[in-house]
């Protein structure tokens, strides 16, 4: 990882849109820091497409989506898609029927099989996956985060480590195929085609996709924490944690105008 001083401002000039992680990206102790709720809106205000790709649920996402200023939050790691009031789903109703049942078993048996495992506290917004807490509310240690994603792998799920849940889902989606959905949906255009016209701004392992497609790609300084379980570091890394370190990022951006 390279300090985000040494991004070029020629790569830094092609920007024309920023997704980004939310919790502990965007996020300190669950809730917004006023440094990256600024960054978004000066982002906005620049005239940059903004989206926020998470594995956050829809339930919890919806207010944000509609006050937040971001063109959408694609949530769920990209199974829900949110435009301020509007919802669009990449699953059609049926599959999401029939999935639903499948993650509960799992969910029974993770809970069952892994010695203090609880559903994460925003699970009653979940339509498309399902999340174990490992630091949000509750701990959970590295052992027992690798049984849990082992027992969701096994029941065929994906499944992914974020920074505070271990989520798991049936589908072949997820950060990246959100991003390139929502693209298409909201500019009709192909992200692929596009990619250094693109940053993305994570801060964990859920994010490793993310940061082996994007060559724009920044870590804010908390992603430290899991670089040894990392086999894709992102590009950059800022100075700073969580939000403060993506207001630097999107400082590095503008100032490249």
């Amino acid at each position: 990882m390279l300090a985000l001083s040494n991004w070029p401002i020629a790569q830094r000039q092609r920007i024309r849109g920023v997704l980004t992680d939310i919790d502990d990206t965007l996020t300190s102790d669950g809730a917004m820091t006023p440094d990256a709720l600024q960054a978004l809106h000066d982002l906005k205000n620049a005239g940059y497409a903004v989206v926020a790709i998470t594995g956050r649920p829809v339930g919890w996402s919806a207010p944000f989506a509609q006050s937040w200023p971001v063109d959408a939050i694609v949530a769920e790691n990209g199974a829900v898609a949110l435009l301020g009031t509007r919802k669009l789903y990449l699953q059609d109703a049926i599959t999401r029927e029939h999935n639903s049942s499948r993650m509960q078993a799992v969910m029974q048996q993770v809970l069952h099989s892994v010695p203090d495992a609880q559903a994460s506290h925003d699970s009653e917004g979940r339509e498309t996956d399902i999340a174990i807490d490992h630091s949000e509310f509750h701990h959970l240690d590295v052992d027992q985060i690798t049984r849990v994603v082992q027992l969701m792998q096994n029941a065929g799920m994906n499944a992914t480590v974020s920074s505070i849940h271990i989520n798991g889902w049936f589908g072949t989606h997820n950060k990246l195929e959100g991003a390139r959905w929502i693209v298409r949906e909201l500019f009709q255009r192909d992200l692929d085609a596009e990619l250094d016209a693109w940053a993305y701004v994570g801060d964990s392992t859920n994010d490793q996709l993310m940061f082996a497609h994007f060559a724009n790609s920044v870590g804010v300084a908390n992603i430290q924490r899991f670089v040894p379980n990392l086999q894709n570091l992102p590009r950059y890394i800022t100075p700073s944690e969580r939000g403060t370190g993506f207001n630097e990022v999107a400082q590095a951006i503008l100032s490249s105008r």
